[in-house]
C-alpha cells in the first residue's frame, strides 16, 4: 500500500491520481493537452460524505443534530475526503482503487472507496461508502475543475446540457426547495436530470468531452475565469437535510460517472 501518485495510461490518454491529496485526479492529459486546472486545490476531487454546502454545518439524523466544522462559513462544504490522505488498495496500468476511513469530526465510522479506470477515450470514476456499524445519511460526488481554455489560439469551452429543472438558489447559495425553469449562466447552481446527468463540454476545434452519470443531480459552476465545473452527485446541496440517502450495513451508497472524449 502506498500514497504515492498513481499514473494510468491508455493510448495517448494519461491520468494521475494523488491519494495523498484527497485522492483527487490531479491531471488528465489527452495527447499531451491538460484538461484539468492545475494546483493543490484543483484537479477533480471526490466529495464525501456530503456534496456542496450543509446549511450552517448542521444536519439531523433522526432526532440527533450533528455540527460539522464551518470550512466555508457560514456553511460546511464538500465533505472531508478531499482533505485527507487515502490508501492505494490496488493499481494496474489502467485502473486503480483507493480507500479512506471516515473519522472525527464525522460522527460515524465507515469507509469510502474510489476506483478510477482509463481507456483510450474514456475515464470511469466510481465511489462507494459503507458503514462499519450504524446507518447514517451521506452523499457522494465529484468536483472536477476543467480548464476553460486549452491554450494556444483555442476558444473557450462551451457547455451543452438540457436539465429538467434548476434548483432555485437562495441568497445563502443553498436551494430554497423550489424547482424553476433553467436559467442562463453564469452558474453556481444545481440542476435536476431525472434520466441521468448528461453534460457536454466542447473546446471548439480541439476536443469534446461528455460527462455522464446515472445520478440525477449536477452542480454547474462557471463563475471563475480559469475553469468550469460539472459535478455529478447523489443529491442536491444541503441534501443531508432535505433528501437524505441512508448508508446501512446491507445497502452501501454507490455512485459512478464517466467522461468520454473525442477529438474535433
Amino acid at each position: 500500500m502506498t500514497t504515492q501518485e498513481t499514473t494510468l495510461t491508455a493510448g495517448d490518454a494519461e491520468v494521475t491520481v494523488a491519494p495523498g491529496n484527497g485522492c483527487r485526479v490531479s491531471s488528465l492529459k489527452i495527447a499531451g493537452t491538460e484538461l484539468l486546472r492545475q494546483g493543490e486545490r484543483y484537479g477533480c476531487f471526490p466529495m464525501a460524505p456530503w456534496c456542496g454546502r450543509i446549511r450552517d454545518g448542521r444536519f439531523l439524523d433522526g432526532g440527533q443534530l450533528h455540527q460539522m466544522p464551518l470550512n466555508s462559513p457560514p456553511h460546511a462544504i464538500h465533505g472531508f475526503a478531499r482533505d485527507h490522505e487515502w490508501t492505494t488498495a490496488h493499481a494496474t496500468s489502467t485502473e486503480a482503487s483507493f480507500t479512506y476511513d471516515l473519522t472525527d469530526p464525522w460522527p460515524y465510522r465507515g469507509r469510502v472507496t474510489q476506483t478510477v479506470a482509463l481507456t483510450e477515450d474514456s475515464l470511469s470514476l466510481s465511489l462507494g461508502i459503507e458503514t462499519a456499524k450504524d446507518s447514517f445519511p451521506a452523499q457522494l460526488g465529484w468536483h472536477p475543475w476543467f480548464n476553460r481554455n486549452l491554450g494556444g489560439d483555442s476558444e473557450d469551452v462551451t457547455l451543452d446540457f438540457a436539465p429538467a429543472w434548476q434548483e432555485e438558489r437562495g441568497d445563502d447559495h443553498l436551494p430554497t426547495g423550489h424547482r424553476i425553469d433553467p436559467k442562463p449562466g453564469p452558474w453556481d447552481d444545481c440542476f435536476g436530470m431525472p434520466e441521468g446527468v448528461d453534460v457536454t463540454l466542447t473546446w471548439p476545434g480541439r476536443l469534446s468531452l461528455n460527462v455522464t452519470s446515472r445520478e440525477k443531480w449536477a452542480v454547474v459552476y462557471d463563475e471563475q475565469e480559469a475553469a468550469v465545473c460539472v459535478e455529478p452527485q447523489t443529491g442536491p446541496p444541503n441534501g443531508l437535510n432535505t433528501t437524505p440517502r441512508l448508508v446501512t450495513m446491507v445497502d452501501p451508497l454507490e455512485a459512478g460517472a464517466t467522461w468520454t472524449w473525442r477529438r474535433l
